[in-house]
């Protein structure tokens, strides 16, 4: 039945893609014994119960194997029917061509992008270190579960594995298990061409147990190696030969078997050597009732765990309705905007990312579940929760994370941290770094992760540090993210109510802050909520002046100027573009006049994005070139970043 209930994974898969002439057979089929090893015999998860907070997680980081996943969830009953399984990569289906989170259905997050999946691995296993240290108690282990991630050579040749691998073995993640689909062939030919390291002796550098299985086509040493990973203090990557498309004879072990249908005629002889019948998608009665055997062990485990959760409730009733807060997300914004100890800020000048260190540390004390770290800028990032202490391999009740120089790995982790559930994150680096970690922002936003990304220096505010470290485009590349919200905020006011929409909008957000002193404004407010606010208003305005960030300073210097000319300019603060866009049309012909067409915008950086609000007959001031080194106050001026070119410009068009 073992071997049934392997090859009936196999031929599921391969009929998928061929149904669909379209995806990725030989990983599903050369993994399917990893899969059955995994899924139905070891890992801990129920299917009536997809959500259970104490579920093993399980992460297929190469998520071009797909097709395997689908027939996987299937079988072990999460809700794919014959037909979905049918509907492979179509419009609508359930079943994309790669996975996309859906825990209800089985899949804790989205992959495809190699690598990625194996940080969010990373996460996950840190998430439940910090769970168990604040909640178990003696008897009562109501967090105790591992993390597992597949993955294929491309996860291995991306650098975002080594960054979180090697992050996960100084942590000593003792409970994450990756297993290794060594097939050894890539989209061009054999991995050879381009990757010939020993892949297990560089992990066992990064501090890891490495158990190599002889047969990864034998379930049974796949499933003796995933025993034996228990029995260490050190995360365990398990490496698993296997054939790509086994058991296709004309296909097998090539590198055509990655990413294209097997053919009819193959398919039909595969079915005939795995005894099958020529028939697509049939699986039969007594496989459903052998994997049958292994869910219902599984759905014991959540019954007694659930049993174990009411004892505990009653012994530890505080714990018990912290646990049950924390695994909400139930922070509402009227919440936090009417707690007025976050808006007060000094009328002194101060840096946006001193702002945003005061308002994590106000937040820590209100959001207890509230962690995050910093690659290697804690200093500059102003990301510390004071008295947090650091998490390490000693201390799993820190709440700040050394993530080391390794930005795109902490984005991968913090989303992984986020989709475990039970704790909400924030990681800080400069603006201008965020180009490491784009494609883990980005996979935030497709899962509706709400990770906090603290993105500091954010222009050419920078300085001396010259062109390489001044963000120009980066604000435009994190605007066109769909579902991520982007704010820039002005000053301490604008930084607070940032702070609020990031932990109560439901979406991933990047809060970009100053290096250099700006001005606290009476005029701010908790309207900066909505994105885009009026900071001066006139009733029939000559034109309207928008910034964002330290350049808010500019349009209401200007404002002034202009008045004594007898110019009526409006002055609109706009912290966050994508906010403001989501508010009515009402609104936002209120903030923007739509009558008013002479316009003017002003941001140290690409001027792209404000053109939408500029129109036709509108200014964008900004920086489309890169910058160089010399002290900020000397840039701005350079580059015409102040009131007078705002008002220059106005002049200019006024005429």
């Amino acid at each position: 039945m073992q071997n049934k209930t392997v090859n009936t994974i196999r031929v599921l898969s391969a009929d998928m893609v061929q149904q669909a002439n379209s995806g990725h057979p030989g990983a599903p089929m050369g993994m399917a014994p990893i899969a059955h090893a995994l899924w139905m015999k070891h890992a801990v998860h129920d299917a009536k119960n997809p959500g259970w907070p104490n579920r093993d997680r399980m992460v297929l980081s190469n998520g071009h194997a797909s097709a395997m996943l689908y027939s996987v969830l299937h079988l072990c009953g999460y809700g794919y029917s014959m037909e979905d399984l049918k509907n492979f990569r179509q419009l609508n289906s359930i079943t994309p061509g790669h996975p996309d989170r859906h825990v209800d259905r089985g899949v804790e997050v989205t992959t495809g992008p190699l690598g990625q999946g194996i940080a969010n691995a990373v996460g996950m296993a840190i998430a439940e270190t910090m769970l168990a240290e604040k909640f178990n108690r003696p008897g009562f282990p109501i967090v105790n579960h591992r993390t597992y991630a597949i993955c294929g050579d491309g996860c291995l040749m991306e650098g975002i594995s080594g960054e979180a691998s090697s992050l996960a073995g100084t942590l000593k993640l003792s409970k994450l298990t990756v297993l290794y689909d060594d097939n050894e062939i890539s989209i061009e030919g054999s991995t050879d061409l381009a990757f010939r390291e020993d892949v297990g002796k560089r992990y066992e550098a990064y501090g890891w147990q490495v158990i190599r299985v002889a047969d990864g086509n034998d379930t049974d040493q796949v499933l003796s190696a995933l025993q034996h990973a228990e029995t260490n203090d050190k995360p365990t990557l398990i490496i698993c030969p296997t054939i790509i498309a086994y058991g296709s004879q004309a296909k097998q072990g090539t590198a055509s078997a990655h990413g294209e249908p097997l053919g009819k005629e193959n398919l039909s002889a595969l079915k005939e050597a795995f005894s099958m019948p020529d028939t697509s998608f049939i699986v039969s009665d007594d496989v459903y009732k052998y994997v049958d055997g292994f869910m219902g062990e599984k759905h014991e485990a959540f019954l007694q765990w659930q049993d174990m959760f009411s004892q505990y409730a009653k012994q530890h009733p505080e714990l018990a309705e912290e646990w049950n807060a924390w695994n909400n997300s139930d922070l509402t914004t009227d919440q936090l905007a009417s707690n007025q100890e976050l808006w007060q800020f000094s009328e002194s000048a101060s840096a946006t990312r001193s702002d945003s260190g005061v308002m994590i540390n106000r937040l820590a004390k209100i959001v207890p579940n509230l962690i995050g770290g910093s690659a290697d800028l804690a200093p500059s990032n102003k990301t510390v929760i004071t008295d947090g202490g650091w998490y390490s391999a000693d201390n799993r009740s820190g709440r700040n994370i050394h993530f080391g120089v390794r930005e795109h790995a902490m984005g991968a982790i913090c989303n992984g941290i986020a989709a475990h559930g039970g704790l909400r994150v924030f990681c800080g680096t400069f603006l201008v770094f965020s180009d490491y970690m784009k494609n883990a922002i980005r996979l935030s936003a497709l899962m509706k992760l709400p990770v906090t990304y603290v993105l500091t220096h954010d222009s050419i505010g920078v300085g001396e540090d010259g062109e390489t470290h001044q963000p120009i485009e980066h604000l435009t590349a994190l605007r066109s993210i769909p579902e991520l919200l982007v704010y820039r905020p002005a000053d301490g006011h604008e930084t607070a109510a940032v702070w609020i929409a990031a932990l109560t909008s439901g979406f991933p957000t990047c809060i970009a802050l100053t290096r250099q002193n700006v001005p606290n404004y009476n005029e701010t407010s908790a309207e900066a909520l909505k994105g885009a606010y009026i900071i001066h208003d006139e009733e029939q305005p000559d034109l309207l002046l928008m910034a964002s960030g330290s350049e808010l300073q500019c349009v209401v210097d200007a404002q002034k100027t202009l008045e004594e000319q007898g110019v009526k300019a409006k002055v609109v603060s706009v912290p966050s573009m994508e906010m403001f866009l989501r508010q009515t049309e009402a609104y936002q012909h209120q903030v923007l006049n739509p009558a008013v067409r002479k316009r003017i915008s002003i941001e140290a950086a690409s001027t792209m994005p404000w053109y939408r609000f500029t129109g036709l007959e509108g200014i964008a001031i900004g920086i489309d070139h890169f910058g160089a080194s010399a002290p900020a106050d000397e840039l701005f001026k350079l580059y015409w970043i102040n009131a007078e070119e705002v008002v220059r410009r106005t002049l200019e068009i006024l005429r």
